[in-house]
């Protein structure tokens, strides 16, 4: 959820440090699953998304 004085590249980091969290933590999920995880925890853009999926899959 973003707050108003969240920036927008706020809530990004944050999805990614709980993404590399994620996959310590949980070795034998796919990368997919948690991506997917993560989009959803964080409420992240169409645009996000796209990015995450991009770069970390």
């Amino acid at each position: 959820m973003t707050t108003p004085t969240q920036r927008s590249g706020d809530k990004l980091k944050k999805a990614l440090k709980t993404f590399s969290e994620l996959l310590e933590k949980h070795p034998e999920k796919s990368r997919r699953d948690l991506l997917h995880e993560v989009e959803t925890r964080f409420d992240l853009s169409p645009k996000e998304c796209e990015f995450l999926n991009k770069h970390f899959e």
